[in-house]
Order: structure tokens, then C-alpha cells, then sequence
């Protein structure tokens, strides 16, 4: 496998993972909150698939209906019938969205999502406004425009993005007003178009406050600039609501983004969900209407929405944001309680439902040590100490206790502790006890075999 990925894939990417301790196992199958290798381990997934796999590995009702889809024989995709699928996934949508987030787009990944909502607002506003503001510790994709809509991409390269991009301190209203106010025309009017936030920022696990929250919408209102809520990751139940923003009650953007779970861990689906005043605006007349979904070939695959259909149902029916909550009353004070014993570890741990993060650093001692291991390429990156640190926690928790975690590739890279809404607290408990009896090990002494095991034979 190696050789294949090295040959026709990345040869980087290879020497990439597998110093740090991962791709060296092949997977024979996953189910739930497990995954179990060929050489006979069962892994419990506390990863939730980087936000894919709330429903876990293989939810039996996804499968179910994916094979009743296919022995069917129904179709997938063609432009000119229309589709019962995208008709009643739309429906659903409306049904469960607050206030008159009712008409929907599906394209295929989160990015596409965002790049959506980003033309929907822009042709809103008949392309007269020429501004668009994102927060400065945003994470909203990779492609051309929504990688430029992201305040903390992994920066190795500058590539192009779409002009008049301005950044506000994440949480800050006053710094939005500023901007807004900077953006006045010679007439008196507006030129921000579009204003784009992550209620819950699953890349630094910080949040925005209810104030800041309603104090955006009253600004977008009385400004007429379009409100973008990007909850790719943290919808469906994940952080114990519906959606991050759906806690308050009222809250409502003019465009919604989701995916990740929203395929239920099977179909690559994304969708942006829109007032209807805004996207009637926008595209609803015969000039524009190829603009969205009839001119795009991979939109609203008939097997990827129906998958969707049921995902969706699975959160409503077995109440996702309710066991989140559950997840949450185990998770945070265990962590909480983990951080006051080893304080020196864990500066600090933050989260909601069954999405949180620990921060990890281990002195700074520590951090030099690390600092002075890492090779030439390595040395460049600011946060490579603690990316050293806490892979040494993940790599102990994965080879001693056979339980995989993540950190962020962007903001301070914490650990992730987000498992799939199909696990048990029985499960969580498990986790706390593993993490507990890691740090107990002592940093130093992770660390070192961490480098050891995996990273000196590489970097010798």
C-alpha cells in the first residue's frame, strides 16, 4: 500500500503519516464506534471522522438504505427528469430549519458549501457590493475562494483568492462595526456583502457568544448584508443542538452550510440552505435559474440524497443533539477533573456536547526539547512543539489503550475528544480512564518514546 500511495499518490504524504504513527495498519472493518484492523485490534474511534461519523461506521439504517436504493435500481442523476430526492430532502430541511431557511442547494463537499453561499450573496446584491468579511481564526475549506475565507489555513503556500476579503477578530463585534463602517460608499451606502461565521469554531474550539451572535444579525439586518452561518461540522446534533445557532432561540442567519455528518458517514453531500426571500432574490427568475443545481453535473445524486434523507432522520428519530448532552455530562467534568491533576499538561480543555478539545504543552522545558528535535522543515512551523507533544498523548492513547484521537491542523491544535453520537458513556468513561493513566506516564517519558518509536529513525 505504501509503495502504491508512493508511486500514484504522494510519496510526502507517506513519510508524513507514518512518522508520526499512523499508517501502518490496514483496516479490515469498522462499525460504530469501532474500527477493527487485519492484524486483529478494535479501535475505539474517538475521532467522529473529523465530524463525518456522528451516525459511527456502517449505521445499519444508512446501509439500508443505500441498498434498497440500489436494488431498485432508481436513478441517480439526470437534468432534465426531476428528482424525488432533492424534493423531499429539501422538504425535510425546511421542515426542521427555524424561521424561513426553506430553500436548499446540494453540491459535494463543505467548501462547495461555502463558495455557494458566497455567489448567493454576491449575486443578491446584483454584484454592486464588492466586500466580505470573515473572522480571523475561520476554517472554511481549501479551494480557490473558500480557502481565502479562512483565517488559519496551514500557510505554506499563497495561492490566489477572490478579491475584497477583510478579517475581524473572532467574537469581537466592535471590530465587525469597524470594518462596516470602513465599507461606507459615496452615497452613504454599504459595500459588505456577505459576513461569514462559525457560531462554534471546531478548528480552535472557541465559540461565539449569544451577544455577539444577535448583535451580527441585527448588523446584517439593518445593513442588508447577508448573514452566513457555517456549521459544516458542528451540525446535527454534534455540539447538543440541532445546530450551534439553533440554541437561541429567534437566532437565524440568511444562510445556513452543513456537511460532514450530513452524509451520515456514507455519501459525500454537502447543501447551503437559504431564506427564501434571499435566494428567491437572487435566483428565481428564468434568466438565473440554471445558475444553481440544473447546470451542475455532480448536484443531488439520487443515492447521496437519499442517504442524506435518512441520516437526517437518524439525528430526529434517536434525538442526536439529546445524546450529545448525554456524551457532554460525562465528558466535561471528567476532562475538567483530568486538567486539575496534571496541570503542568493541560493548559487548558474547552468544549460542548460531544465535540472537545484539550490543550496540551508541558512546560516549557518541555517545549524546548521539542523545538531542538525537530528537523530543518519543521522548524519553520510555530506550533510544531505542540503538534510534537501532542501526538506523544495520541500515539500512547492508540498503541496502549487502543483508543484513536486527533488533534486540529489549525489554531493551537488541541486534542480532539469528539466521538461518534452512536457511543456510551460507558465508552467515554473508558476514554477518561485511558487519558488519565497516559499523563500519568509524565510528559518527558511520552515524548521520548514518542521520538523514539516513531520519529528517530526517520529524523536521524
Amino acid at each position: 500500500m505504501h509503495d502504491l500511495y508512493r508511486k500514484y499518490v504522494n510519496r510526502s504524504q507517506v513519510s508524513l503519516m507514518t512518522s508520526f504513527g499512523f499508517g501502518r495498519e490496514l483496516v479490515e472493518r469498522a462499525e460504530g464506534a469501532y474500527i477493527y484492523t487485519r492484524d486483529g485490534r478494535k479501535i475505539l474511534d474517538f475521532t467522529g471522522g473529523v465530524g463525518v461519523l456522528s451516525h459511527g461506521h456502517n449505521h445499519p439504517r444508512i446501509l439500508a438504505a443505500r441498498k434498497r436504493f440500489q436494488d431498485q435500481q432508481r436513478m441517480e442523476v439526470h437534468k432534465t427528469y426531476f428528482s424525488p430526492y432533492i424534493a423531499a430532502l429539501g422538504n425535510n430541511l425546511a421542515q426542521l430549519l427555524p424561521g424561513d431557511l426553506s430553500m436548499s442547494f446540494f453540491p459535494n463537499s463543505g467548501a462547495e458549501a461555502v463558495e455557494g453561499a458566497v455567489k448567493l450573496a454576491y449575486k443578491y446584491h446584483g454584484g454592486r457590493r464588492q466586500r466580505i468579511l470573515h473572522a480571523d481564526i475561520s476554517f472554511h475549506g481549501k479551494l480557490l475562494g473558500s480557502g481565502s475565507l479562512t483565517g488559519s489555513p496551514q500557510k505554506n503556500f499563497a495561492f490566489p483568492g477572490i478579491p475584497g476579503v477583510e478579517t475581524f477578530t473572532y467574537g469581537d463585534l466592535d471590530s465587525v462595526r469597524r470594518l462596516v463602517a470602513q465599507a461606507r460608499t459615496a452615497d452613504g451606502g454599504c459595500d459588505v456583502y456577505a459576513i461569514l461565521i462559525e457560531p462554534f469554531s471546531a478548528s480552535t474550539m472557541r465559540y461565539c457568544s449569544e451577544e455577539f451572535l444577535r448583535g451580527l444579525r441585527e448588523l446584517c439586518t439593518a445593513e442588508d448584508i447577508i448573514l452566513v452561518f457555517d456549521e459544516i461540522y458542528t451540525g446535527w446534533g454534534k455540539t447538543g443542538s440541532l445546530f450551534y445557532f439553533t440554541r437561541y432561540e429567534g437566532l437565524l442567519p440568511d444562510v445556513l452550510t452543513t456537511s460532514k455528518s450530513f452524509g451520515g458517514g456514507k455519501s459525500s453531500i454537502s447543501a447551503y440552505i437559504a431564506r427564501e426571500s434571499v435566494f428567491r432574490k437572487a435566483y428565481d427568475n428564468l434568466g438565473d435559474a440554471l445558475m444553481t443545481s440544473t447546470s451542475t453535473t455532480y448536484y443531488g445524486f439520487g443515492e447521496e440524497c437519499a442517504t442524506a434523507i435518512e441520516a437526517v432522520n437518524i439525528v430526529v428519530d434517536d434525538d442526536y443533539p439529546a445524546r450529545a448532552r448525554d456524551l457532554d455530562r460525562v465528558l466535561a467534568p471528567g476532562l475538567e477533573r483530568i486538567a486539575k491533576q496534571f496541570p503542568d499538561i493541560i493548559s487548558n480543555t474547552v468544549g460542548s456536547g460531544a465535540l472537545h478539545g484539550v490543550f496540551l504543552d508541558g512546560g516549557p522545558k518541555l517545549l524546548d526539547l521539542a523545538a531542538r528535535l525537530a528537523p530543518g522543515g519543521f522548524r519553520q512551523d510555530p506550533q510544531f512543539r505542540t503538534k510534537l507533544i501532542t501526538c506523544a498523548v495520541i500515539n500512547a492513547l492508540y498503541r496502549d489503550h487502543d483508543i484513536y484521537t486527533y488533534y486540529t491542523l489549525n489554531g493551537s491544535n488541541p486534542l480532539v475528544v469528539g466521538p461518534p453520537l452512536v457511543a456510551t458513556t460507558d465508552e467515554v468513561e473508558r476514554f477518561l480512564d485511558a487519558f488519565e493513566q497516559t499523563l500519568s506516564q509524565g510528559m518527558s517519558k511520552l515524548l521520548a518514546r514518542f521520538v523514539k518509536e516513531k520519529v528517530g529513525s526517520l529524523w536521524a
